[in-house]
């Protein structure tokens, strides 16, 4: 390949960047965790367009862009649609399918959508349900996520159903982030930096270069977390390979 090749791929990478990055603020899409099967599908697509703006140099790249620009226009009405429409945010998106209800398996809904055995356990497990028989209805969302309600007998006390006075709790909020001072939420707080930098004086702290997050619970509880705070890493993996 001679240079003139690379600085054209160079170039069609900067506007596939900007393009791509134009079309998914537009588009607004939610996380990758949260997307319907519909809309996993059109992000592959957008992006496949993108890489052949960048690569494939025997084609003009604004020819592929045009073609980026109409799909792009596309999912935007359809998701219009879908928006007012229930019909088509049904036919789009598709619905939520019960597949677990008093405890029984609903096998026809689950052959209908495709999901096995196997995928309803791992769900399951992963929110802390290792029992069948504990549910009273799971349903398969149009995201491919897994809703359960537990047996009104297996959930977990509350302390409301104790009886239990709880003091509102609320978000806390942030003072220092990566070493940077935000002072909004300081003056949303009533505070000053004067204050800050004495809180931080007591816990031997003398610039908020120095701290990861600093943040001010509701009950007026200051919680700070350094950059270097001396504890020594916990290692998950055996990465000697050696059995125990």
């Amino acid at each position: 390949m001679s240079y003139p090749i690379y600085f054209d791929v160079a170039l069609r990478t900067v506007l596939a960047f900007f393009a791509i990055l134009l079309v998914t603020r537009i588009l607004d899409k939610e996380q990758v965790g949260e997307l319907t099967f519909y809309e996993y599908v059109t992000g592959i697509t957008i992006g496949s367009l993108a890489a052949d703006m960048a690569t494939i140099t025997i084609i003009s790249p604004w020819v592929i862009l045009t073609a980026l620009v109409v799909f792009a226009a596309l999912a935007f009405l359809m998701g219009y649609v879908s928006l007012k429409s229930r019909a088509a945010r049904k036919l789009l998106e598709g619905e939520p399918t019960v597949v677990i209800q008093n405890g029984k398996i609903m096998a026809k809904n689950m052959g209908r959508c495709r999901y096995n055995i196997d995928d309803l356990l791992l769900q399951l497990r992963t929110q802390g349900v290792f029992n069948v028989a504990d549910v009273e209805f799971a349903v398969l969302e149009s995201n491919g996520q897994l809703s359960v309600l537990p047996k009104s007998q297996k959930k977990p006390a509350t302390r409301e159903d104790l009886r239990i006075a709880s003091n509102y709790e609320g978000l806390s909020s942030e003072l220092i982030v990566d070493g940077e001072v935000i002072y909004q939420n300081l003056q949303q707080n009533n505070l000053d930096e004067s204050w800050l930098i004495h809180e931080m004086e007591k816990q031997g702290i003398h610039s908020p270069g120095e701290i990861m997050l600093a943040s001010l619970d509701t009950q007026g509880n200051l919680y700070v977390d350094r950059k270097k705070d001396g504890l020594q890493m916990v290692q998950v993996s055996d990465q000697s390979g050696q059995g125990s």
